[in-house]
Parts: structure tokens; C-alpha cells; sequence
């Protein structure tokens, strides 16, 4: 089965052609970094890595671009507000955005280009839009010439006399039209500026991505992805641009995630519900908020709460619990021929895990394929006798699912160190001299570390608790 993408722009499931053989080009828009990330922000910068490490498990070599915003009004504000510069601000939160992806399980992306660091670009790219007659310079500020582009309002499939104007689209008596929008700012006195054909000032939003796409990643890519907060106005106008200057297709799919509510409200400033996600590490670990995120599909609005997390907690264990089963096993399983009955079920969850992912990244039911391998694996775990090549067949499978969705805690790799695997030997000893007072203080050590022992007739079983 093909892989099959939902396209916004078509509104249908379309088959993933890139545009060279063997290659993806993606873009995903990123933070204004002002502040620390929010959930609401952690569920593209999830689900894309999970899109980026599936097309690398399928043989695509891809180059990942997510960008940051280091220059806004939101920056200059908090700068203000800090008593630093505009600098500053963003350096200290791309490292927190960097330290808190991290502890989401997210690789690095390929590219992570900052605005402040193509300025030159972003100046040509609008000089280019003036030429062509698709933008105007009015008092210092340059806006772009809606009516120029026909096609604008595609993306959203919204008229363009009925366009809601939308966050950042601002009315101005000197735009030629209301839906026109910015692309140079002219500077206030003592806000960060850059020189340009038309005074100090600095770029609008929309005009940023078009530049750094372009600079980056060429003047077509294959997919272009972000929260549906941004289908408009930042992606029209970034269409706008892109295919106003170049005259090429700006990207071939367009992938919008859905909101995350927090007990069953919108996140907003007014409710005062946004939860951050540094805070939230300290608290949750990341893997569970990663379980949560892609536990449903992302095109469907997900809704946070304490029920929601303990839930996922209780998922993750249950798979946790069977792979240090397994492991367990392994460490003295003998020699043999592969179950034919594990290794039948073992293709199944493999083709159920593809064709899911296959379907529009359908990350719910790919997870529901691993507990179908957690179904399978736990009574032959409990067998009398196991083979060492079997428990290596489904490691190998649950390794591959978790390269693509990430979903699982480090320490699950590997989840005894020496210093645990000598206090479980020493605790043995202890019990067989009936030094039950050292017996009980190993047991209670390994509870502080999480892990929970359990005598079993195959022997000494451990889980996470």
C-alpha cells in the first residue's frame, strides 16, 4: 500500500508523489520564541518528527526545515519587560525550546533557520514581490497586493470578499485593499531594526517562511506542515508570496494538526488555561505527553486532562512491562527455531502497522498495533520454554514500530543497569541466607528507583512502575 497524505489544499487523501525520486522537502512552521512552547505548540513538533522519522523508515532521505521567529512584537515586549535585548530573549528560549523537545523524544530537525539570520533573503525576496507589481511601499511599510493573486484564499477555500481578516492582517487606510497584509514593517523609535529600500524596519510575519523555504529548501517543496491555526492567514499569504514570485507550486501537500483543548476548553489567554511544557516535564514524563499526543489522529482535536494522562501512563506500562518481560527472558532463553505461530503474528502487526501509517500517518491505530504484539508476546513469555530467536523477533519488532513513533522511555532500551542487576543478585543472596532485614532494604531501594520485582517459577521478574 502507498502512502497516502490528506492535503488540505485538495481537501482529499492523495498519493505521496515527491517531487524527486527518493526525496522529501518538508517545512514546518515553529515557535515565535518569546516564551517556553505550550502543548498546544508540542503537538506538531510531535507528530511531524513522527512524519519525518516514518518517510526515513520507508527509504526517503529527508531534509526537515522548523523554523524560528526571533524577531516580533511579542519579542520586543518581553525584552522590554526582562530589561534585555531582543537577542537574548530568543537565544534563551530557542535552548528551552531545544531542551524541551528533547525531553518529548523530538530529533533535532535538520534545519532550525532563524529570521534574524536571513534578513538579506527576506529583503530580496519582498524587492522581488515590488518588481513584479505584487507588492507597494506606503509610509515605510510594504504590503502585499491581494488582488494580484487571483488564487488567494485557496488554501482556506474561502472567497476573498469574504475572508475573515484574522490574527496579524490589520486594518490600515493606506492598503489599497482591506485584505491586503504586511510584509516590511517601518521601525518605531527604539525597536531592533534592519536597513532595506524602504527605510529601518523588519519583516512581517508571513514574508519570513516564504524566504526561508525558498533559501533553504528551493522554490517547491513536498510538504509544508503546522497547527490549523495557521491555514489562515499565514499559509495563504505564504502561498501568496511564494507563487507570486517564483510562478511554481509552493508545496505539493499541505498537513494542518488540530487543536489541543485543555479539560474539554480552548486554550486562551482570557481562561488563563495554557499549560507549558517545561513545567509539564517536571511532572510528566515526556514519553507520556509524546503517548498522549499520538494517541489520537492528528487531524482530530485532542483534549488534555488528568484522565487523559493517566491513561496514557497506563498504555505506555503495558508495553514497558512486556519488552522488560522479554528482555528478561532472553537473558537465559536457549537456542531454537523461531515460533511459527509468534512469527505469523509478528508479520501481521507489521503489515497492520504500515498500512496504518500508510493511511494519512494514522498514529492511534499503529499504536493499537503494538499492543497486538503485546497481546501476542506475553503468553509466550509466560511458556515453559522459550527460544532466544523468537524473544529477538519481536524485540526487533517493537524496535521498529519505536523508531518511528518514539514513544518509548530511553531506560526501556535498557531498562537494568549494572548498579540494579547487582542490588537483584545481592537481594538473591540476601534471601538465601535469610537476611530478610537486607532483603527488604534492596527491595525498598529498587521501589525508589521505580523498579517493582515480582518472584515468579521462571524466576526474579522486574517491572517500571
Amino acid at each position: 500500500m502507498s502512502l497516502k497524505i490528506y492535503n488540505t489544499l485538495t481537501r482529499t487523501k492523495e498519493e505521496f508523489k515527491p517531487l524527486e525520486p527518493g526525496k522529501v522537502k518538508m517545512y514546518v512552521c515553529g515557535p515565535t520564541v518569546y516564551s517556553y512552547i505550550h502543548i498546544g505548540n508540542a503537538r506538531p513538533v510531535i507528530f511531524f518528527d513522527v512524519v519525518r522519522r516514518y518517510l526515513e523508515s520507508i527509504g526517503y532521505e529527508v531534509t526537515y526545515a522548523a523554523n524560528f521567529t526571533d524577531v516580533d512584537d511579542k519579542l520586543i515586549k518581553k525584552a522590554a519587560e526582562m530589561g534585555v535585548t531582543v537577542p537574548e530573549v530568543a537565544e534563551l528560549f530557542v535552548q528551552k525550546y531545544y531542551e524541551d523537545t528533547k525531553g518529548l523524544g523530538v530529533r533535532e530537525a535538520t534545519l532550525h533557520p532563524r529570521v534574524t539570520q536571513n534578513m538579506a533573503e527576506i529583503i530580496d525576496f519582498i524587492a522581488g514581490l515590488v518588481e513584479k507589481g505584487f507588492a507597494y511601499e506606503a509610509g515605510g511599510d510594504v504590503f502585499f497586493r491581494t488582488a494580484k493573486f487571483p488564487e488567494y484564499g485557496k488554501l482556506s477555500h474561502q472567497n476573498l470578499e469574504e475572508l475573515q481578516y484574522g490574527i496579524r492582517v490589520d486594518v490600515d487606510e493606506r492598503k489599497e485593499s482591506p485584505q491586503d497584509f504586511v510584509l516590511w514593517k517601518a521601525a518605531k523609535p527604539g525597536e531592533i531594526s534592519w536597513s532595506s529600500p524602504w527605510g529601518e524596519g523588519r519583516p512581517g510575519w508571513h514574508i519570513e517562511c516564504s524566504a526561508m523555504i525558498r533559501k533553504y529548501l528551493g522554490d517547491s517543496i513536498d510538504i509544508h506542515g503546522g497547527g490549523q491555526d495557521l491555514t489562515f492567514p499565514h499559509h495563504e499569504c505564504e502561498i501568496a508570496q511564494s507563487e507570486g514570485l517564483t510562478g511554481q507550486r509552493m508545496a505539493s501537500y499541505w498537513m494542518h494538526n488540530g487543536f489541543v483543548n485543555v479539560n474539554d476548553e480552548k486554550m486562551s489567554k482570557s481562561l488563563g488555561n495554557g499549560i507549558n511544557v517545561h513545567e509539564l516535564l517536571k511532572t510528566i514524563p515526556g514519553q507520556v505527553i509524546r503517548y498522549f499526543m499520538l494517541s489520537g489522529h492528528y487531524r482530530n482535536p485532542l483534549n488534555f486532562s488528568d484522565e487523559a494522562v493517566e491513561q496514557a501512563k497506563g498504555s505506555l506500562a503495558r508495553i514497558e512491562n512486556c519488552l522488560s518481560a522479554l528482555k528478561h527472558r532472553l537473558k537465559t532463553a536457549e537456542a531454537g527455531e523461531v515460533d511459527p505461530e509468534i512469527a505469523a503474528a509478528v508479520r501481521t502487526v507489521q503489515q497492520q502497522f504500515e498500512s496504518k501509517m500508510n493511511d494519512d500517518f494514522n498514529t492511534p491505530d499503529a499504536i493499537t498495533a503494538v499492543f497486538e504484539l503485546v497481546n501476542a508476546a506475553n503468553p509466550y513469555i509466560n511458556r515453559e520454554q522459550v527460544t532466544a530467536p523468537t524473544l529477538e523477533l519481536v524485540l526487533k519488532q517493537f524496535e521498529a514500530m519505536d523508531q518511528v513513533l518514539g514513544i518509548l522511555a530511553p531506560e526501556a532500551e535498557d531498562l537494568l543497569d549494572e548498579e540494579i542487576e547487582q542490588l537483584i543478585v545481592e537481594r538473591t543472596e540476601a534471601r538465601k541466607a535469610k537476611n530478610w532485614a537486607r532483603a527488604d532494604e534492596i527491595r525498598n531501594l529498587l521501589t525508589e528507583r521505580g523498579i517493582v520485582l515480582e518472584d515468579t517459577a521462571q524466576g526474579i521478574r522486574w517491572r517500571r512502575s
